[in-house]
């Protein structure tokens, strides 16, 4: 059996009052300066991954830093605390580790953290990009719309997901907008997906322009705060938010009853899986990058996989079928931490409807 082992962080300071409970009337700021100090460490075991074609079991081992502090901190400072938690993924006896979160994002996207470990290493991000994709086409044919004729919009497209969901999705929609704080990077990539698709795209940095309207949207962005807010996008909008922290405000769902939030990436996990953590996620369910991880481990692909900024669109189609022959598929929609009906679908679907219809009377 292959093992493997995933490194997780938490997203803001309340995951971490979560765990340690006496840190609950602490300063925010006083909890950043104790958890820069503190070391990786293993957060638990993972049992009973199993499908007819392999079995796996892992850890999941914890880099105790919050997003922002990913991101502000000198990337020598954070990259060295993930080798750390790679290294003691080596001494537990996993052959691969996936990075999760901001930890696929710092510094050159896990090459570095490759080069100082003696196991290999993803990012999960090509099964995050085909799960998000799928999640997303369901979503709006539930909505009742027909993806050929749909306006969509990539937001955080010259990263390495928003890339590749962006060239799997040029043919496949009438309309293409890509948004990204560097105009010039969008350039380039734009002339990049002409060259490679034949699609024109339009460009912009402007968030709010290009929602205005967007049938679809992923967001993708590294983005600290929220990018989307709730006045942004037209009814029947269907979002696909995969960033982490979120790029959706909580005051959509809160706010606007006639747009569909999902979240990218949620997957059911073959076999009677235990994580033994709670991550907000039902019982056998995880995010994609997870999956990925675990899959490549199940196949025994023990190889540096989705790494960098630019991900394959051949690696996406790869995985993809790796983790559908070992019995990974999508596991429903979520979002903010809770499962999204089809009736409740079918609600937003109709409030769209009665928008639409006032907006035209």
């Amino acid at each position: 059996m292959h093992r493997f082992a995933f490194i997780i962080h938490p997203i803001e300071t309340r995951d971490v009052t979560r765990k340690y409970a006496f840190m609950n009337k602490i300063p925010e700021g006083v909890i950043k300066q104790i958890t820069k100090l503190m070391p990786p460490q293993k957060v638990s075991k993972i049992t009973g991954v199993k499908s007819p074609y392999g079995e796996t079991e892992g850890w999941f081992i914890a880099v105790p830093l919050v997003s922002d502090q990913m991101l502000s901190l000198p990337a020598d400072v954070v990259t060295k605390k993930i080798i750390r938690a790679g290294k003691i993924a080596e001494e537990l006896g996993a052959e691969i580790v996936g990075l999760g979160a901001m930890t696929s994002v710092v510094g050159d996207a896990g090459y570095t953290i490759a080069n100082n470990l003696n196991i290999a290493v993803t990012t999960g991000n090509s099964y995050t990009v085909a799960t998000a994709l799928e999640g997303t086409k369901k979503a709006a044919e539930i909505m009742g719309k027909d993806i050929e004729g749909c306006n969509a919009v990539v937001i955080g497209a010259t990263g390495s997901i928003g890339r590749v969901c962006a060239e799997l999705m040029a043919n496949q929609v009438s309309g293409l907008t890509l948004v990204s704080r560097s105009v010039e990077k969008l350039r380039d990539f734009a002339g990049y997906l002409y060259e490679k698709t034949g699609v024109a795209a339009s460009l912009t940095s402007d968030v709010h322009e290009a929602l205005k309207n967007a049938d679809i949207v992923i967001t993708v962005t590294s983005a600290v705060d929220t990018v989307i807010e709730p006045m942004d996008l037209k009814p029947g909008a269907v979002v696909c938010d995969v960033a982490r922290p979120r790029d959706v405000s909580r005051e959509v769902v809160e706010v606007r009853d006639d747009v569909l939030v999902i979240e990218g990436g949620v997957v059911e996990v073959p076999g009677d899986v235990n994580f033994n953590f709670n991550f907000g996620f039902p019982p056998k369910t995880s995010y994609a990058c997870m999956a990925e991880t675990m899959a490549l481990a199940m196949e025994g692909r023990i190889e540096n996989f989705s790494m960098g900024r630019e991900l394959s669109v051949d690696k996406v189609k790869e995985i993809y079928e790796i983790c559908k022959k070992h019995g990974f598929k999508l596991a429903g929609f979520r979002s903010f931490e809770k499962e999204v009906t089809r009736e409740q679908i079918e609600r937003i679907k109709e409030n769209a409807a009665k928008k639409i219809k006032n907006y035209q009377a």
